[in-house]
């Protein structure tokens, strides 16, 4: 692809390599390092001047420090003259705290869904899918805008794959420890599938398997964006009656399958490739809104 340069944060750069890769692209030089006070150095090691550069960094594992590296390599480019910077973002730091005056960019920004891919995962994987109903865990949000979200979320895919969906109304004593959860619908004799943006600890989708086996549900997924998976999570699922948890690759999870078998990974490499393409071309990116590209 002419006049596109795709680099690498330090982040993710195994989920950068399968977009580099499927763009039929070379990750471009860039050095980073720690100055001996922790500041963060960044050596852009190619010309950028009138180039389309494009940066994957995800905000995962030392979130703070990753969210400056991006900072300071997007204004690295910018003052090498290109063209044009594209930040991509695969999990979106402090997106997840509730804020009184919430921020608005102004400058193009597109939201890329991982909904195809999940939706493919689960035709493919649960071979009795079509006995299933989908579960929002996360239902007992703060403000109303976040049961909307979460009710968006599981009706879309219940819709699509023409089943029935339930939720789970749940209430908080404080930030990662819920009181007590609801079972919203009729679970019985179906097999479930919990969905959600994201999973920290686990504490709620664990309560939630529990809730739902309870209630009748011959079998239990998790299918969920982003597995953060800090403290007591790994732990929890080995212990929950999982048939699986299902994320996508927006973090590194290498390390977490190591100690847990049921943890399976979507590969989004696709459609971030897919999104760099048509927005370096000048083409919309709703297509993948609804399709996985091959």
């Amino acid at each position: 692809m002419p006049n596109i340069v795709l680099f690498s944060g330090s982040s993710h750069q195994d989920l950068s390599q399968r977009v580099a890769d499927r763009l039929g692209l070379e990750l471009g030089k860039v050095i980073t390092k720690k100055f001996s006070n922790q500041e963060t150095s960044v050596e852009i090691g190619e010309s950028v001047r009138g180039e389309d550069v494009y940066i994957i960094q995800s905000g995962c594992g030392e979130i703070n420090d990753n969210l400056m590296e991006l900072l300071i390599m997007i204004n690295a480019c910018k003052i090498a003259s290109s063209s044009r910077v594209t930040a991509v973002i695969p999990c979106f730091p402090y997106a997840r705290q509730d804020k009184k005056d919430k921020g608005f960019f102004d400058i193009p920004v597109d939201n890329l869904y991982a909904e195809p891919a999940v939706l493919q995962w689960i035709r493919e994987n649960i071979t009795d899918w079509k006995n299933c109903i989908i579960v929002s865990p996360d239902a007992g949000g703060a403000k109303s805008l976040c049961l909307y979200m979460s009710l968006s979320r599981v009706t879309s895919i219940a819709d699509r794959l023409n089943v029935e969906f339930a939720l789970i109304h749940k209430e908080r004593k404080k930030a990662n420890e819920v009181d007590r959860m609801v079972l919203v619908g009729d679970v019985k004799d179906r097999v479930a599938i919990l969905v959600d943006d994201m999973a920290d600890t686990c504490g709620t989708i664990c309560h939630a398997a529990d809730k739902l086996l309870s209630a009748g549900a011959t079998k239990v997924y998790a299918i969920l964006t982003h597995g953060i998976f800090s403290g007591p999570a790994i732990s929890r699922i080995n212990n929950a009656a999982f048939e699986a948890v299902v994320v996508t690759n927006t973090i590194p999870q290498e390390d977490k399958m190591k100690h847990c078998s049921k943890i399976q990974v979507i590969d989004i490499s696709m459609i971030l490739a897919e999104a760099i393409r048509r927005t370096h071309n000048g083409e919309s990116v709703s297509y993948l809104f609804s399709h996985v590209p091959l």
